[in-house]
């Protein structure tokens, strides 16, 4: 549990079989789903063009000039030469074309802000790929994925663009992002202050380090989203892990549940089963990630507020153990069959393919070692300890690496980050990154906003007609701080010149 706890989203294709029913809850609902962009107006007009430039492979070593081809997208529709500014999306896990279709938030403030968006895509995901087809070959062609490689690449393309785009030398330019995008962006301020005016690090967990914050953390904030969402409904899925426990002692009782969760491959041992429970926990944590307001498709076709949807089934944990499988069925099927168009239920696969879950494995054995632990009391999961050696030795067997798990504290300061300015953190508290986030002022520059019905990057997203209060605040917010960033930098420029 401990290793895939850390591998939140892991990638499959479905594979085919017998339907399974829609939800009946849901069949009124399920042709409503919305494209990727999630607007309730009029979609946003995303129209980008594609860029490459060639990024040394190792920015900080001499003995090699290998370059590869870094993948960048650039929106200039709304930029102004003359006052202009550049948000600069600091591409995280994933292809950076799906990133920047579900960056609503910059879209719609580049008219107001007349900006140039610019979206990075990270080395070793999408299409910038160091060593094409043999970079997850083994270690040493992993050995250059790292944020600080990624980050030198960042500052090597806003170099590039500064000089090769007419207009861009003297703008200001602010880092963006989500989740490790926006960790990404405030490092980046961090380590590169004279690059950025600014930067806003939407749920960025950057103290879910070592001893930063409590291991359990995590999943207490994922239980009480549940919890919150409908009566029993967390104790429903406590008394589940006994329940499949007890029916998978025999041999029938695993066909049984294979066929109650509809699942396309078979349980056939106890291996089986651990996987089994690893899915459905991480099914858990990602719905209590996308817990948003409206219809989505972020990791999956989901309903508004889908943890509602979720408890719905999950009502009574006083049932017999079938009984409880077949509640837990029902619940799983909202996430994985929204769509109706699943014809079983794939225990490979958690969330979207854009996400890049071998390069993500490899960061969480090197330097992105984030400790989670759960007990069993303050969280409806089994009890798990965050076990440091075990983690290390699955790692040293999947990739030939030891992590290092201090070694991020060591570069970006763990919470001594106070001699920083000018980055805005600001987390969902339905989100369980919020646990490892900055969610209190450092300084009067680093400053947190939190945003109660927010799940993960809500505000990040483009605006919807569903949106709460709270998070059309934090985005007014946000630019306001942003719009000063950019009246200081002009202010100071005029004062040089």
């Amino acid at each position: 549990m401990e290793r895939r706890a850390l591998l939140l989203l892991l990638l499959a294709f479905l594979t085919p079989g017998a339907p399974i029913p829609v939800p009946p809850a849901l069949k009124a609902l399920s042709n409503l789903h919305l494209s990727t962009r999630l607007t309730s107006r009029p979609a946003i007009d995303i129209k980008y063009s594609i860029h490459y430039i060639q990024q040394k492979v190792d920015h900080f070593g001499f003995n090699t000039d290998k370059t590869f081809k870094q993948r960048y997208l650039i929106a200039d529709k709304h930029w102004k030469k003359d006052g202009g500014s550049i948000l600069f999306y600091t591409g995280n896990e994933g292809d950076i074309t799906w990133f920047c279709n579900n960056t609503g938030f910059m879209w719609d403030m580049a008219e107001e802000l007349k900006a140039m968006l610019v979206f990075a895509e990270h080395r070793y995901y999408g299409e910038s790929l160091p060593f094409g087809a043999n970079s997850f070959k083994d270690s040493t062609h992993l050995n250059f994925l790292t944020s600080e490689q990624a980050l030198a690449d960042f500052a090597k393309l806003i170099k590039h663009l500064k000089r090769t785009v007419p207009g861009a030398k003297n703008q200001p330019v602010i880092a963006l992002g989500g989740s490790y995008g926006g960790m990404l962006a405030a490092w980046f301020r961090m380590k590169y202050p004279h690059m950025l005016v600014g930067a806003l690090a939407s749920s960025a967990p950057i103290w879910q380090f070592e001893d930063l914050v409590p291991c359990g953390v995590f999943m207490e904030i994922v239980t009480a989203d549940f919890r919150k969402s409908g009566p029993n409904c967390s104790e429903s899925i406590r008394r589940s892990w006994d329940a499949i426990r007890r029916l998978t002692s025999t041999g029938p009782g695993l066909h049984w549940l294979s066929e109650a969760l509809r699942l396309c491959s078979p349980l056939t041992n106890s291996q089986d089963v651990e996987h089994l429970k690893d899915w459905i926990t991480e099914t858990w944590v990602n719905l209590a990630m996308v817990d948003y307001p409206y219809e989505s498709n972020f990791l999956q076709p989901l309903p508004a507020w889908p943890i509602k949807v979720v408890c719905q089934y999950l009502k009574n944990p006083n049932v017999s153990d079938p009984q409880l499988l077949e509640n837990i069925f029902q619940a799983l099927n909202v996430y994985y069959n929204y769509s109706g168009q699943v014809k079983c239920l794939n225990m490979s696969e958690t969330a979207t393919r854009s996400l890049g879950s071998l390069g993500w494995s490899y960061q969480a054995c090197t330097e992105m070692v984030m400790p989670f632990c759960t007990n069993g009391i303050d969280d409806m999961f089994e009890p798990h300890s965050w076990n440091l050696k075990e983690f290390s030795d699955d790692c040293f067997k999947q990739w030939g690496v030891r992590p290092r798990p201090s070694w991020i504290t060591t570069m970006y300061g763990g919470k001594n980050i106070s001699s920083h300015t000018n980055i805005i953190f600001s987390n969902g508290d339905l989100d369980p990154w919020s646990g490892g986030g900055v969610t209190e002022n450092v300084t009067d520059t680093l400053v947190a906003i939190t945003i109660p019905e927010g799940a993960h990057h809500l505000d990040l997203r483009a605006n919807n007609a569903f949106d709460p209060t709270s998070v059309l605040l934090a985005r007014s917010l946000e630019v306001r701080y942003m719009k000063q960033w950019i009246k200081n930098f002009y202010a100071s420029l005029r004062k040089k010149h």
